[in-house]
């Protein structure tokens, strides 16, 4: 008997009384949802939900819109990021130098790896790692590097590499966010040994549940992370560790995609570009509107792109003065904000045995001072972004609603 899913319930869009949430994708699903059905349906009726042959399909979707040799699925960026690095030849207590503003899996997954994160500040006009921070926190026991591309722009690529280069350091990429990024063609997470994908629901590309990928040209890497994800598996038996003289038994893990959400990502994926597009349209919407404002010192369009990079608009995340109150009175108002983010990573208590003190990384801590993010998605009405416009002009010029 075939599989049927019924289709999403509408809801009536509420009007001018209605709040703004952060995120929201319920438009888009009503949209495409015969798609989507169709590959679910064929999923429940193939029978098999993880590690199946709707995952294979989507991994080889994933290779020809970013141009990666090797796209792994797995089932969060998390840990795309922890078999990265592992198999990128992370050796216990090697450390991995990261950027202290980003989120916490940045560093969170070297821990896992079995790394010791070591912080670097970021740089001045942007929100990437500052290569002269890196080369600055190099030791004898740096063994790799890892920037993030975030929000709406890769990380300086060209700087990190040239500092890699010279000190015999392997670069991976935190492309958790960065899916349509691309430097001189080449797609984000390509630009060293490998790096990942997120398909967090909320993300560029986003899934119902959490999933994630891993990137790489590197044969080696992709056929370790392949058996790490599951269970050290080649096929049915524990494997060798490619490219490695005397080779172990792999320990994996439990790090499957499942086919459900493989599904889902098969069909948004052919909606990608154009939900790029609409992201970009209403960023600079945004910007528009918000450019100059009193109280509001950046906004993401008037920071520098380097030649040949792309924008891909994930987060818009503006700069502003008195956050928290901002925050505040948008949330009274309906409006739903992200802070990206609280502390930066140097002063969270989890790494607090590492010894660092307020003071000593101020870019990444000012930015988490300002730092506010407003609604974005393709399913936002450009009437919506006003409405933000409208409170965040009410808040800095002193006006009541």
């Amino acid at each position: 008997m075939k599989s049927t899913l019924a289709s999403p319930a509408s809801t009536e869009r509420s009007g001018e009384n209605s709040g703004v949430p952060f995120f929201d994708q319920s438009e888009t699903f009503r949209r495409i949802w015969p798609e989507i059905r169709g590959h679910c349906s064929r999923v429940l009726d193939d029978g098999k939900f993880s590690h199946g042959s709707m995952v294979a399909e989507f991994e080889r979707a994933l290779e020809r819109y970013t141009g990666a040799r090797h796209a792994v699925g797995v089932n969060s960026g998390t840990d795309a990021l922890v078999l990265l690095l592992r198999a990128a030849g992370l050796r216990p207590g090697d450390e991995v130098i990261v950027p202290a503003h980003t989120f916490v899996a940045t560093a969170t997954a070297v821990v896992h790896a079995g790394g010791v994160p070591v912080f670097a500040d970021i740089e001045e006009h942007g929100y990437g790692i500052d290569p002269d921070a890196v080369a600055a926190a190099v030791t004898d026991r740096t063994r790799m590097v890892m920037p993030v591309h975030l929000f709406d722009r890769l990380a300086d690529m060209v700087g990190v590499r040239r500092v890699a280069d010279a000190h015999g350091l392997t670069v991976v990429e935190d492309s958790a966010e960065a899916i349509g990024m691309r430097s001189g063609g080449t797609h984000a997470g390509l630009l060293g040994t490998g790096g990942v994908l997120s398909f967090f629901p909320a993300k560029t590309l986003g899934a119902v549940g959490d999933a994630g990928a891993l990137l790489t040209d590197d044969d080696a890497v992709a056929e370790t992370a392949r058996m790490l994800r599951h269970h050290g598996r080649s096929g049915r038996t524990l494997a060798a560790f490619p490219g490695i003289s005397n080779p172990t038994v792999v320990t994996g893990g439990n790090s499957k995609m499942d086919d459900l959400q493989a599904a889902v990502l098969l069909a948004k994926l052919a909606h990608l570009d154009a939900d790029i597009e609409r992201r970009a349209v209403l960023s600079r919407r945004y910007d528009d509107r918000l450019r100059g404002l009193p109280g509001v010192r950046a906004v993401p369009g008037d920071l520098p792109v380097r030649p040949g990079e792309n924008r891909v608009v994930y987060v818009h995340l503006v700069q502003v003065d008195d956050r928290d109150g901002l925050a505040a009175r948008l949330a009274a108002a309906g409006i739903g904000t992200e802070v990206y983010y609280p502390r930066p990573l140097h002063l969270q208590p989890c790494f607090a045995h590492l010894g660092y003190r307020p003071g000593d990384l101020p870019r990444a801590e000012e930015l988490c001072r300002t730092a506010l993010a407003l609604p974005l998605y393709p399913d936002l009405a450009e009437e919506a972004v006003d409405r933000v416009c409208d409170e965040i002009e009410r808040h800095y010029s002193g006006r009541s609603r």
